[in-house]
């Protein structure tokens, strides 16, 4: 029995509304910066801590909602070889996503609450140095995240899955690019930072976008030629 792709498509959507709010919350604020890291500012070093823990906890219904979508897009896959490689490569994948979205957290969380309780002097500091410490997470987590996106890139340029060729070019990670460079026109601001934050979302929702609206589409077309068909029947019985 075919699996409800609208139905998990749209889980994904919702993981990915999830994920990206987090991002939002945790980021969005004044963007002026004194130290090293972009990304601990002004706005940061201000933002109370139901955001940091409202963010956190929206990781994990979204880690579940846009993982049920990820395993999901497999289905799509002509061949149980490729299935199964795609299968591991997600598994993998999942785990540094949300380790990632959960040490950013931890160093802005971490950053808010020494400005906000008599330590500021020191927060920068402290907060640059444990990032220091553990920012090979960074190209290790990204390492097991992105082969996935690569891999179906692959099969669908090779056409090894039910979609059209083309359709390679709505990858994520074209998605997601495109986004990286309309934010380099966008003007320094807080909306320019929570974009930016939640760019990997807002690149995963287009794209379990694009599935949904094709699905949708596949389906009309289905229905309409199977009221084509019984017109045709009950034409030809009246016959």
């Amino acid at each position: 029995m075919k699996k409800p792709m609208k139905a998990l498509l749209f889980c994904g959507m919702l993981g990915c509304l999830c994920y990206g709010g987090g991002d939002w919350l945790m980021l969005y604020g004044d963007p002026s910066y004194s130290g090293l890291l972009s990304w601990l500012t002004a706005g940061v070093a201000g933002i109370p801590q139901w955001r940091f823990n409202l963010a956190m906890a929206l990781a994990f219904p979204g880690i579940i909602l846009y993982g049920v979508a990820l395993f999901a897009v497999e289905n799509y896959i002509r061949t149980e070889r490729d299935r199964r490689i795609y299968h591991y490569l997600n598994a993998f994948g999942l785990t540094p996503w949300i380790a990632l979205h959960l040490f950013y957290i931890m160093i802005l969380t971490l950053f808010s609450w020494m400005n906000t309780n008599g330590y500021a002097a020191d927060s920068l500091a402290i907060c640059e140095g444990l990032y220091a410490q553990l920012s090979w997470l960074v190209p290790v987590s990204e390492a097991l995240m992105l082969p996935v996106f690569i891999f179906w890139f692959y099969l669908q340029i090779r056409g090894r899955t039910e979609f059209p060729k083309c359709m390679a070019f709505t990858n994520v990670l074209i998605i997601f690019t495109l986004l990286k460079g309309l934010t380099m026109l966008m003007p320094v601001s807080a909306f320019r930072l929570g974009f930016t934050n939640g760019l990997m979302s807002e690149s995963m929702i287009i794209w379990f976008g694009i599935m949904l609206i094709r699905e949708i589409m596949e389906k009309n077309k289905e229905d309409s030629l199977s009221r084509e068909e019984m017109i045709s029947n009950e034409y030809h019985g009246k016959e």
